[in-house]
């Protein structure tokens, strides 16, 4: 079974929405960032989540701009 970012991320791709995901992916940069250096709690698994989440993110970027690019060697 997928999980919800994967489809999240499939959606995006699908509908070519990189802003949508460039922004879903600086969020979660920022959610990390603001509790990476923290000492009054264990995050790590917080931190384990938003690290998958975001390679899933960047798998997304990847996949949409290679479909984009052979897209643009095709019309040439």
């Amino acid at each position: 079974m997928n999980s919800a970012i994967e489809l999240v991320v499939a959606a995006y791709v699908e509908t070519n929405q990189l802003s949508a995901l460039q922004d879903m992916k600086a969020h979660r940069e920022r959610l990390a960032m603001s509790v990476r250096d923290r000492t009054d709690f264990n995050f790590g698994v917080l931190l384990g989540q938003l690290d998958d989440d975001i390679r899933e993110i960047d798998a997304g970027i990847r996949r949409l701009r290679a479909a984009t690019d052979a897209r643009s060697v095709t019309e040439l």
